[in-house]
């Protein structure tokens, strides 16, 4: 691990910013950001997800996230309905179209990413940096992570 704590950070920024920078020229073959590409991913376990979350997914804020949404339900990608359990919540839904608009992206940057994958071969990288983000969040090490896979086979922490 890098000697002090602004190295740590450099070298995750700089990660960051290749990594969204290489999944996004992938995604402007299809004209999608890489924010709505992160909504249609969580969208895609099939369970529906209030705003909060999309945006805690998507790391946008409150407004933003809204015209985002707002444009892949102009799309019909998405669409919204009043949550049975809490009428004062909406929860957001892949339509068939957007499904298939997912799959079709999370196939282009899965094989996109291969060759990243075959250079960290045997690396526990995805697990590594769940580990770092639960001692920066504060967690206790040893607290089960609230992480799955999405179908690129990456670790995603998904909303509790």
């Amino acid at each position: 691990m890098a000697g002090r704590p602004q190295e740590l950070v450099h070298l995750l920024t700089r990660a960051e910013r290749l990594a969204v920078r290489r999944v996004q020229s992938v995604l402007d073959e299809f004209e999608c950001s890489v924010e709505a590409w992160r909504v249609l991913d969580l969208l895609s376990d099939g369970r529906g997800h209030n705003m909060t979350a999309l945006a805690d997914h998507a790391f946008l804020p409150a407004p933003s996230l809204t015209r985002l949404v707002d444009q892949l339900v102009d799309q019909n990608l998405v669409y919204r309905h009043i949550d049975p359990a809490d009428r004062r919540r909406v929860l957001a839904h892949l339509t068939p179209r957007g499904k298939q608009r997912w799959q079709l992206l999370a196939r282009h940057v899965r094989a996109d990413w291969r060759e990243v994958e075959q250079a960290l071969a045997g690396e526990e990288l995805d697990h590594l940096l769940a580990r770092l983000a639960e001692a920066l969040e504060g967690r206790p090490a040893a607290a089960p992570a609230a992480f799955t896979t999405d179908a690129a086979g990456t670790a995603v922490e998904r909303p509790r």
